[in-house]
């Protein structure tokens, strides 16, 4: 295939809201996750040590707080590494402690079906 190819990679009935799946995609695994209604598809891959990130869990974060108060919130918006404990936004693909970054690919949506752009 050509670069920047679009392939269909799922149905949006397979992906609810805070669903994930893992496709393969001209040799690369992506991790495809349904947050809050946008699908977003990041290579399984963590920047930190090449763990299988798509693999984590999705929660929140602890958001600014004044000193003493621990306010939690973004539940669903957030991959957490299986291997480190790294967390990103999914979303954007940026880390929450560091400049590294998830590898992202554009997603959309046409008659119900899910394309990548790989």
């Amino acid at each position: 295939m050509s670069p920047d190819t679009r392939v269909a990679v799922a149905e949006v009935a397979e992906l609810p809201p805070g669903a994930r799946k893992l496709v393969e995609v001209e040799g690369k695994s992506i991790g495809l996750f349904n947050v809050n209604g946008t699908v977003v598809a990041i290579l399984n891959a963590c920047p930190h040590e090449l763990a299988p990130v798509c693999r984590g869990r999705v929660t929140g974060t602890t958001l600014p707080s004044p000193p003493g108060e621990f306010r939690w919130g973004r539940d669903g918006e957030i991959l957490c590494c299986p291997w480190h404990g790294w967390e990103f936004d999914l979303l954007t693909g940026e880390a929450l402690a560091d400049k590294r970054r998830l590898r992202t690919y554009p997603v959309t949506v046409e008659g119900g079906t899910v394309y990548v752009q790989v």
